[in-house]
């Protein structure tokens, strides 16, 4: 049965800036439907929210599952005004031991996957839903970070599809924007600086010289789907620290 609350739809929700979205959102009054692959994560992260919000454990690069979660979600509330893509891989493959077959594997999951949700999600919005979709600071500058070349043109891709998006989506009334975090402490972040100094480095490119929060990476992204960005639509955010000076 539907509430009067907003919904949102929160990929990647079981850690990083996902859970920390979810919460966000939790507190801006939305009911929060949380996905991932990581059921132990999504029920502490989800669930430690109140029963009133839901978790579905779902692989964005599964459209029929997809599709599945999508209409529990509809049979729940029967409608979505916010939709946040956290789902999303990295790889640290120099390019001479990179493969085709890799690099399939990230254009599928950061891409598509993404392509796929928004695409379910959209046929259960209306005028005055929100998107955001979450590429990264490598897709802006073609890597040179942690994440290397498929995991830069992955969210490269990530970047220009949202601004296709916000073309389609705009004369139907719903908002697409995008974010892009760099050396934001999240457990994809402990496992691409494993290597004496590569944290360091990371500060050192920043204007702040240091490394940022999942909250404070979710802090933009709850911003941009909380209605108070409604004039706001095509745009890719940096939260960086000013490491790209855009």
């Amino acid at each position: 049965m539907s509430s009067l609350q907003p919904v949102a739809v929160v990929t990647g929700a079981a850690s990083g800036i996902g859970a920390a979205t979810a919460r966000h959102l939790h507190q801006l009054g939305f009911l929060v439907a949380g996905l991932d692959m990581n059921a132990q994560g999504l029920e502490e992260a989800i669930g430690g929210l109140g029963s009133q919000h839901r978790g579905f454990v779902a692989d964005v690069c599964n459209e029929q599952a997809l599709a599945r979660v999508f209409q529990q979600i509809d049979d729940w509330q029967g409608r979505i005004d916010a939709l946040a893509t956290c789902a999303g891989v990295v790889d640290t493959s120099p390019f001479d031991s990179l493969t085709a077959a890799r690099f399939r594997t990230l254009m599928d999951i950061n891409l598509i996957g993404t392509f796929s949700v928004v695409q379910l999600a959209v046929p259960r919005m209306s005028p005055g839903a929100r998107i955001c979709t979450v590429a990264s600071v490598a897709g802006l500058r073609g890597g040179g970070l942690a994440g290397t070349l498929a995991y830069a043109a992955s969210k490269g891709a990530v970047v220009t599809m949202t601004k296709g998006l916000a073309r389609e989506l705009g004369p139907r009334g719903i908002n697409v924007n995008c974010v892009a975090p760099a050396v934001i402490r999240t457990p994809m972040l402990d496992d691409t600086t494993r290597q004496d100094g590569q944290l360091q480095r990371l500060h050192e490119m920043t204007a702040l010289r240091r490394e940022g929060s999942a909250n404070e990476a979710a802090e933009v992204i709850a911003w941009l789907l909380s209605g108070k960005a409604s004039f706001v639509s095509g745009v890719t955010i940096p939260v960086d620290g000013g490491l790209t000076m855009l």
